[in-house]
């Protein structure tokens, strides 16, 4: 009997420091014939038929009507990662293509990171690393001092997945946690971990002493915090922002920082990405930056690739789709 034929599935580029991993590859193959953007204009035709899939990774392809229209067969856009800003859900909607993305995947990665992002900047570690490796350094500061996060209190902005991962580690520091979130946590879930809502946003700035950012990024949260809520924060605080940059207004974070309003930021992710290498942002000394690296993980990134092909294989064969996003 002839073996039928792997679908076609289209992805940006395979290989390299932005591609597709190619320890990942020897899994995909099991399933789809995997299609680098750079192939599709030189087979159009031919390949415009047989595209089923597309595996959108680090935000590439970039998908928009003119490609949409040149895939007449495709059934899915299969995201890498739970955020899904950069593409137009109604756009793609009207074309009859369902979206997915790896929610599931990423959770305790981005979560971990969180709190390193927390110990990180409580306890001064960069500077310490900078302090001990200076060729300068001949003794170490007896007050040379951070603050304890064991004890301390968190404010959780987005308590979805990611964001009671969170909680359930601040939880074992000991830490009175807050959170506000568009709804409410059932009662046993804000007691396994002893979280207290804020159905007012305000309230919770105003009592944490560190702030992490776990929301998604919409025409709502879109800037979320800016100048007034950076006002509203202890001037001891520290933010953390772990989801998408422009939930923060960058420059009125640059002038929180600047001024003291708030002791401390610490990001793993900005806008744009990276930033300029002249931005005001890298030249102070009480913030610490990291490359978006919420889900930069071996283990991570591995069940987000089976993610994406359970997502794919599923709505290619009819079956439920795990982690469908809708407009």
């Amino acid at each position: 009997m002839e073996e039928k034929e792997l679908p076609y599935v289209l992805t940006d580029t395979i290989g390299g420091p932005h591609g597709v991993y190619l320890e990942h590859m020897e899994f995909m193959k099991k399933y789809f014939n995997l299609v680098a953007m750079k192939e599709f204009p030189e087979n159009q035709k031919y390949l415009g038929e047989k595209i089923k899939a597309i595996y959108i990774w680090w935000q590439k392809p970039a998908v928009n009507r003119e490609l949409l229209q040149s895939l007449p067969n495709l059934k899915i856009i299969a995201n890498f990662g739970a955020g899904v800003d950069h593409l137009d859900l109604k756009l793609i909607s009207s074309f009859g293509v369902k979206v997915t993305n790896t929610p599931l995947a990423v959770s305790n990665a981005t979560a971990d990171l969180g709190m390193a992002l927390m110990l990180a900047s409580s306890r001064r570690l960069v500077e310490g690393c900078q302090i001990t490796v200076s060729p300068d350094t001949e003794q170490f500061a007896a007050d040379w001092l951070g603050e304890d996060v064991t004890g301390a209190t968190l404010g959780i902005i987005g308590m979805g997945r990611i964001g009671y991962k969170v909680a359930k580690r601040a939880k074992a520091f000991d830490m009175k946690i807050l959170y506000h979130n568009r709804n409410r946590r059932k009662e046993e879930e804000e007691q396994a971990v002893g979280a207290c809502f804020c159905e007012k946003m305000e309230d919770l700035l105003q009592q944490s002493d560190f702030v992490m950012l776990v929301v998604n990024l919409t025409p709502q949260t879109h800037k979320l915090i800016g100048k007034r809520e950076l006002e509203l924060m202890k001037p001891t605080a520290t933010l953390i922002n772990i989801c998408r940059g422009p939930v923060i207004d960058q420059d009125a974070l640059v002038e929180a920082l600047q001024n003291k309003v708030i002791k401390a930021a610490a990001l793993d992710v900005t806008y744009p990405e990276p930033l300029p290498r002249d931005h005001p942002l890298l030249k102070l000394k009480n913030i610490i930056i990291t490359p978006h690296i919420g889900t930069a993980t071996k283990q991570a990134r591995w069940l987000m690739m089976k993610s994406i092909v359970e997502n794919i294989f599923s709505a290619l064969n009819g079956l439920p789709i795990p982690n469908e996003v809708f407009p």
